[in-house]
């Protein structure tokens, strides 16, 4: 099963992602965050301080389908986030085609090895039109990931201002 998280930055849906995935032992956590910069670092320190001690971290930008299919069947995985994935592979140039497949393949995964994902993804829609080319094509490959994302998703959910908002599914 799916469950996918959109919201804004600072809209909490890390927090939510954490708490959907509860006291579980076995959640494997994928931080897709690189620590370029203090400031970054800080954020990564700050999330992992959310997090229970005891959850497996694998700090993967690139191969993430290819991370999950190692992966025991029935594991509960959260994936922070997809936004930071999509821009890494957009930074390594490869074509929006290639990245759309590796999302295909990222849900192809998840179902064949009856994983549950909780995904976390930036809605960068509802804001201004970037001024750039890059950014545009990022806002414009971002919402194909999501919308496909959550076209499989058993449940999305909107989070604003901490809040969870049911888009698709029953809320828990």
């Amino acid at each position: 099963m799916i469950h996918l998280l959109l919201g804004g930055a600072r809209s909490g849906k890390s927090r939510r992602a954490v708490a959907l995935a509860g006291k579980r032992s076995s959640v494997v956590f994928f931080a897709t965050a690189s620590p370029r910069d203090g400031e970054m670092r800080s954020r990564i320190a700050a999330h992992r301080r959310e997090r229970p001690a005891g959850w497996r971290t694998i700090e993967e930008s690139r191969s993430v389908p290819d991370r999950l299919a190692a992966l025991a069947p029935g594991t509960t995985v959260i994936l922070d986030c997809v936004t930071l994935w999509i821009a890494r592979l957009m930074t390594d140039r490869i074509p929006d085609r290639a990245i759309l497949t590796a999302v295909d393949r990222l849900v192809a995964v998840a179902r064949f090895r009856r994983l549950r994902l909780i995904a976390v993804s930036n809605e960068v829609g509802s804001g201004v039109v970037p001024p750039t080319p890059a950014g545009r094509r990022f806002q414009d490959l971002l919402g194909a990931v999501n919308a496909r994302l959550a076209r499989t998703a058993g449940r999305v959910e909107l989070l604003v201002a901490g809040v969870a908002v049911a888009v698709k599914g029953e809320r828990r």
